[in-house]
């Protein structure tokens, strides 16, 4: 055998190995991710967490999701909005980037691209303010679904204002959102991400004297009608999801609450 020919092939050897060596790598970092994704972090509030129709529940530093692979979303995305939280801060935009803590898969925010729906986030960046860090998280592409611009820039980010002046308020609230996920939805990109028709918010607050809860359930449409109008039992949402939001309360409180479309304890004003 000529030199030559011997060092390329010892050239050649040397680079399958390398690469059979990174792809190991990436592996095992990625199942690190997957495995601290799992884990609940200091700052979540587990006892508010809802009940997960898909068993995939991860745990980021802001907030914690319960990730649906048939629909490449979150079917709920759950988070403690505390005063302390709310910052004016202005960070940049930073790119969207696939959640690797999502075992099956997250979507790539490429299905978006030209579909005529936004990247909606569903913990918004809003609420993340405090750091870098948790701002830069919600731009996970677990924490995304699509959402029409005119409702996503509109009444959805009127009750999003309204959550963070509740926040202010009562000195912070759980929230609990997602979209409404069937088997029939219109979807969007190579991958099938559903486009949900209608968009839910759950709110508890525990902090200002006595335990009050209220839910939201919007068309994905932009509307003009205020907020109250939308408000609707939490149970009639639990109905559409199968999710139990706050299975950690008693039974008695929890019926209770959940069967009340009333919102006369918090301020709409």
């Amino acid at each position: 055998m000529k030199k030559r020919t011997f060092y390329s092939l010892i050239a050649i050897a040397l680079v399958v190995a390398v690469i059979g060596y990174e792809f190991v790598l990436k592996k095992q970092e990625h199942s690190e991710i997957i495995e601290q994704g799992s884990n609940p972090k200091s700052n979540t509030n587990e006892f508010f967490l809802p009940t997960s129709t898909t068993g995939q529940i991860i745990h980021h530093e802001g907030y914690s999701l319960s990730y649906s692979e048939p629909h490449e979303q979150a079917e709920w995305v759950a988070y403690e909005l505390k005063k302390s939280h709310l910052s004016n801060a202005n960070y940049d935009r930073p790119y969207f980037e696939i959640d690797q803590a999502v075992k099956t898969g997250a979507a790539h925010w490429r299905n978006y691209k030209n579909s005529g729906y936004d990247r909606g986030h569903l913990c918004p960046a809003g609420d993340r303010k405090y750091n870098q860090n948790a701002h830069d998280e919600t731009f996970l592409t677990s924490n995304i679904s699509p959402q029409d611009h005119g409702f996503n820039s509109g009444i959805w980010n009127t009750l999003e204002q309204k959550v963070r002046y509740w926040a202010s308020k009562y000195d912070g609230v759980f929230v609990v959102t997602g979209g409404v996920l069937t088997n029939d939805l219109k979807t969007i990109g190579e991958e099938h991400v559903a486009v949900p028709n209608q968009f839910y918010k759950v709110l508890i607050d525990v902090n200002s004297g006595k335990i009050k809860m209220i839910g939201f359930l919007m068309p994905h449409q932009n509307s003009k009608e205020p907020l109250y109008k939308f408000v609707v039992p939490v149970d009639s949402i639990e109905k559409l999801t199968g999710i139990d939001f706050f299975p950690q309360l008693g039974d008695a409180i929890e019926t209770k609450l959940e069967a009340s479309a009333d919102y006369k304890d918090w301020s709409f004003k």
